[in-house]
């Protein structure tokens, strides 16, 4: 597979190490005024920005060009450019979030959630830690998580909060609290391995599709 990296920097970077570690080939690195657009690829994996995605789309719609999305903060577009996407027969896999591991937590938040819908005696909150350089604040993985809670029935407040220190990859817990306990569920990333490893499953699945697709999406087929 011939990979387009999109976005150079700290996650492109572990992307394009964790590829080519795999057999895969990079066909060119896209950073700001730099890289080859026009080499062939098979699939994109775009770890830019917001600005630089909403810039950058048009040329995956031109190519036909599938793309893997894990540019955070861009709630926004998304709208559009799933519009764009589907006119054009685009494939895309977009996340908040492509760590294997806290996909499969959303799934285990989703159905604690369910539970909890009978018992209105819990209310709920999300806390989320990052490095201190990440500007999104809350993630986009508390996000969605919280919509993941609300899709599961949960229709009562849920409070996020989010905190920026030091270097955390990312940790996001999940409370529940009554009157006599506290439940918590917790996901803590040890790395960002793990985010450019899902990335790169999302790229072989999303290769030959159409259609928007999330991260769950492609564990839940595979």
């Amino acid at each position: 597979m011939n990979l387009l990296i999109v976005g150079y920097g700290r996650m492109g970077r572990l992307v394009e190490e964790v590829a080519v570690g795999q057999g895969m080939q990079i066909a060119s690195r896209i950073d700001i005024d730099a890289g080859d657009w026009s080499a062939p690829a098979d699939v994109a994996v775009d770890f830019s920005t917001a600005g630089a995605l909403h810039a950058n789309f048009p040329r995956y719609v031109e190519r036909k060009l599938p793309v893997v999305i894990g540019t955070t903060g861009w709630a926004e577009l998304a709208p559009a450019l799933r519009a764009e996407a589907e006119r054009a027969g685009l494939g895309v896999v977009a996340s908040a979030n492509f760590s294997i591991g806290v996909n499969l937590f959303e799934l285990i938040v989703a159905d604690a959630a369910r539970l909890m819908t009978a018992h209105p005696q819990y209310g709920a909150w999300i806390h989320e830690l990052h490095h201190a350089t990440k500007h999104d604040a809350p993630s986009g993985t508390a996000l969605l998580l919280r919509d993941a809670m609300a899709g599961a029935g949960y229709d009562r407040a849920i409070d996020v909060s989010s905190s920026r220190a030091g270097t955390i990859p990312g940790t996001h817990t999940i409370g529940f609290d009554g009157p006599s306990d506290t439940i918590e569920l917790t996901h803590t990333a040890r790395d960002r391995r793990g985010f450019a490893a899902g990335a790169l499953l999302a790229a072989q699945w999303i290769k030959g599709r159409r259609g928007w697709y999330t991260m769950a999406d492609v564990l839940r087929a595979t």
